[in-house]
């Protein structure tokens, strides 16, 4: 395997000349996220490859228009997906961590970085 997958191997991802680009800090963790565990072994990129465009075909058969905007949207699903089908999560761990992110964005004053931490200390840091 090798230690660089290769990037055009993949559907449309977006790039500019020094490489993929990215609009938000979530993007470029999901997208690192999936080049840890591919260079961990735990699945190839044609694999990879293959979950990420079924997830982009999906939402085209869903009517969703193909904006460029969503794209890591499509992404971070297929991630999740491959992740559970190689049994890296479940699903439920999934949701879990959904809402404790969810809960703690929502306790985080505006400005403020999201801690995890911050839903069992309280809103106020307690």
């Amino acid at each position: 395997m090798s230690a660089l997958p290769d990037l055009d191997a993949l559907p449309v991802l977006p790039t500019d000349k020094e490489g993929p680009v990215f609009k938000e800090p979530w993007e470029a963790q999901a997208f690192a996220m999936t080049v840890k565990l591919y260079e961990a072994g735990h699945f190839t990129w044609k694999e990879w490859a293959d979950y990420l465009a079924a997830e982009i075909a999906a939402a085209r058969d869903r009517g969703e228009p193909d904006t460029g905007e969503t794209y890591y949207t499509y992404w971070l699903t297929a991630l999740e997906r491959i992740a559970t089908d190689k049994g890296l999560t479940t699903a439920a761990d999934l949701s879990d961590r959904k809402d404790a992110w969810d809960r703690a964005a929502k306790a985080t004053p505006h400005g403020e970085p999201i801690l995890l931490d911050r839903i069992a200390r309280g809103a106020d840091g307690a």
